[in-house]
């Protein structure tokens, strides 16, 4: 069916994918396009890992650093640019990018790790797990303090937006190639506020040919799982307080030290990764909330498959297997750099984002300086991806952004059967977010 607006003058596709295997696609016709059927192998794509020079901020010279994953041909017409979601890297963006690079050949992917994995040490994964795990767990790693770098409780959203504007234009070279942004989860947000953002009086989504959302959203996207924003003034001053009184990085994920959980997934990746079938000797550093009953016998693979698929620490983070191999997602686990996780995130960075979900001018984005002047002005085609996270509202705050903005082409797909993570991890043929966003793109593509 197509989505309708009083003003009756946007057209839109929905796409619904339901079952385990995602094998019925049907549009309004009622028949299935070509790109829906499981895809033939692919050969693999051509990767690169780069650094490109952040914006100026807060902080040494030195961070002003972001690097970019990119998969497929650099000759490629048109780029997609990704975010990844809070708390996580550009690892986690890599199976994905590679799938969809293999199957637009004129697309490039580039999955971007931001500024604060600068902070990170990852050194240590380059080791056989044994050692990484003696490294990592024994204390002899870099760990970064709120009083060693109070500079990024000023890393917010115009620092993140700054520096993925510079991504931007890279990907544009010059205009040669079009540029489409997305992002998973809240990476998405962060492109929608590019779109919206003024850069010295040019609207960000003039860069741009696309947006494409992956369980991703503003204007209450979240709320089908429980989580609204609704911050004051009063609020976000008091926050604002705390960050600057040294809170500076978002302590959700904390285990002792902010980077814990991090570095305990990479370990259970690696140790998956290279002896999935011996003994978990991981288990027993876990916290105790979190390991498997003792007397249970898990394995390297098994600890994996506990933690995301049969006992996930919340709904966000975990995978099904029927779309989700553990071993894939143990593979992107272990991968050394880029990581699957971010290990700190700013606490300023929460802040902003929540109040950029009204996406518009606020009183309390001017407050907190977010210059989201130009969010009724977007006029490029939307793609939108929900899981059954949210139960359907984060395709309902894109058909907010569509009859709010001057959106003329629409996308909508679906498969809620699928986790929040499955579209960046599930196999290729099983994987119904790149089934649907490749016609989308390639469809832009021929623009």
């Amino acid at each position: 069916m197509k989505p309708t607006s009083p003003a009756g003058k946007r057209t839109g596709t929905y796409l619904r994918l339901c079952g385990a295997a995602a094998a019925a696609l049907l549009l309004a016709t009622g028949t299935a396009p070509a790109a829906s059927a499981a895809p033939a192998p692919r050969p693999s794509v051509r990767e690169a890992y780069v650094s490109l020079r952040g914006a100026d901020a807060p902080g040494p010279a030195a961070e002003d650093r972001i690097r970019v994953l990119k998969a497929g041909s650099p000759r490629a017409r048109q780029v997609l640019v990704l975010e990844p979601g809070q708390f996580a890297a550009a690892g986690s963006l890599a199976p994905v990018a590679r799938q969809l690079a293999a199957r637009l050949p004129d697309t490039e992917v580039w999955a971007v790790d931001r500024r604060e994995q600068n902070l990170a040490d990852l050194d240590g994964f380059r080791l056989p797990p044994d050692r990484a795990a003696e490294h990592y767990l024994g204390g002899h790693y870099r760990s970064r303090s709120p009083q060693s770098a109070p500079y990024v409780g000023e890393w917010g959203l115009a620092v993140e937006l700054a520096d993925l504007r510079r991504v931007v234009l890279a990907a544009r070279d010059g205009g040669r190639r079009q540029v489409v942004l997305g992002g998973h989860s809240w990476g998405g947000t962060i492109a929608l506020a590019y779109a919206g953002w003024d850069f010295d009086g040019r609207p960000g989504h003039r860069d741009l040919s696309g947006l494409l959302l992956i369980d991703a959203g503003v204007h209450d996207a979240f709320a089908g799982e429980g989580i609204t924003y609704r911050l004051t003034a009063e609020q976000a001053d008091a926050r604002r307080a705390r960050i600057e009184g040294g809170e500076v990085f978002d302590e959700a994920l904390n285990m002792g030290r902010t980077e814990t959980y991090a570095i305990l997934m990479q370990l259970a990746g690696g140790y998956a990764t290279a002896a999935p079938d011996r003994p978990s000797e991981l288990a027993a550093h876990l916290p105790a909330w979190l390991r498997p009953p003792a007397g249970t016998g898990v394995t390297n693979a098994g600890l994996v498959e506990w933690l995301y698929a049969t006992h996930p620490m919340v709904p966000d983070i975990s995978v099904n297997p029927d779309f989700t191999p553990p071993a894939a997602l143990a593979r992107a686990l272990a991968a050394p750099e880029p990581a699957l996780y971010q290990w700190y995130w700013p606490s300023r960075l929460t802040l902003d984002l929540e109040a950029a979900d009204a996406f518009a001018d606020t009183d309390v984005a001017r407050r907190l300086g977010l210059r989201l002047r130009h969010t009724r002005e977007i006029d490029v085609p939307l793609y939108s991806f929900q899981t059954g996270l949210t139960h359907g509202t984060v395709n309902a705050s894109a058909r907010w952004l569509v009859g709010q903005s001057r959106i003329t082409s629409a996308t909508y797909a679906e498969n809620e059967a699928m986790t929040h993570l499955d579209p960046l991890f599930a196999s290729p043929g099983r994987n119904a977010f790149v089934d649907t966003a490749v016609p989308f793109l390639a469809g832009l593509g021929r623009r």
